[in-house]
């Protein structure tokens, strides 16, 4: 084939790369799909004319520019881009809810096996004010009651934490719940056992917590604090537990796989849950240091932040992510 044949049939590709290498060098990025699939094709296809151009022995000219094409191609393709921000938003909006909905049997049994202990101990504990004391040390029991007198002066902290301020408590707060939520996860590894335990137990001491204050009559102070962070938090813990139960389901139900192959699979779907439940406790902790904790809002007020944030969970957790009426 002759040079100018040559040109004429692929000088509309060379053009669509030069287009795209200058959205892409100038900041005005194209759709995502152009990024991950035209830019590699295009760099394939005009690496492949560069290199016909070179042993058909065309002019110097031509070679050069398709040199500068493909290089300026690698140079996009494999330069160092600060993308975790965008990747972050996609993971949040659609790859977290994504993943948590194919696995939606283990998230409402995680969610039975929470919600279901707590709210027969939190019911029996509001009947019965000694109760609480089958599962909890005295001492503990007076630090929840102190932290929830409606004279204390701040309201869900202890008295070793009455001088802490609010980033304080953020920071205290992101690490006490991610740990619980890494537990129940972790622990998943023990056929499940371990994750089932936590769930249990950590339903079954909120559930006492609740319903021992409540009989003491600070009810009040107790549910309008944790209401408005509660939706994140709880959803959060179950969603933990379901990754958990997904590790252990590798090893209980490898199907045709073998366990360790399983494990691998599963292991991968089980930490895209647990990233996604400990973005949801960081944004618990934010609501419960800044805004739970504050005096100057009515419990009402406090009430009615709380249904909405259920409704936002639900909605998140059911809808992010799907992209038409049968998306996942």
């Amino acid at each position: 084939m002759r040079q100018q044949q040559f040109e004429q049939a692929n000088q509309d590709v060379w053009q669509q790369f030069r287009r795209l290498l200058r959205q892409l060098e100038s900041g005005r990025r194209p759709d995502a799909e152009v990024a991950v699939e035209r830019l590699p094709r295009l760099l394939r296809l005009i690496s492949g004319h560069y290199a016909l151009a070179r042993s058909r022995g065309y002019s110097p000219g031509l070679v050069d520019d398709l040199h500068t094409l493909v290089r300026g191609g690698y140079r996009l393709l494999y330069r160092a881009r600060p993308r975790w921000p965008r990747q972050l938003l996609a993971f949040a909006l659609a790859g977290f809810p994504r993943t948590l909905r194919r696995h939606a049997v283990l998230f409402w049994l995680a969610g039975a096996l929470f919600f279901g202990p707590m709210a027969v101990m939190g019911v029996a504990c509001a009947r019965d004010g000694t109760l609480i004391y089958s599962l909890m040390q005295a001492d503990q029991v007076a630090q929840f009651e102190s932290m929830y007198d409606p004279t204390n002066a701040k309201l869900g902290r202890s008295a070793q934490r009455q001088s802490d301020d609010d980033f304080m408590m953020f920071g205290y707060y992101v690490w006490n719940n991610v740990g619980i939520a890494f537990r129940t996860f972790a622990w998943g590894l023990l056929l499940g056992a371990g994750s089932l335990f936590l769930l249990a137990l950590n339903g079954l001491t909120i559930g006492a917590v609740a319903g021992h204050l409540t009989q003491l009559g600070f009810g009040t102070t107790f549910w309008s604090f944790v209401s408005t962070h509660s939706a994140f938090e709880l959803s959060a813990i179950v969603v933990s537990g379901a990754a958990g139960l997904l590790l252990a389901k590798s090893l209980l139900a490898p199907g045709r796989r073998s366990r360790l192959a399983a494990l691998r699979a599963n292991a991968a779907e089980a930490l895209v849950l647990v990233l996604g439940a400990m973005l949801m406790l960081v944004f618990a902790a934010v609501i419960e240091a800044f805004w739970s904790s504050s005096p100057a809002l009515a419990p009402a007020v406090k009430y009615g932040a709380g249904l909405l944030g259920w409704l936002l969970v639900a909605a998140y957790l059911g809808l992010a992510g799907r992209t038409g009426r049968h998306g996942a």
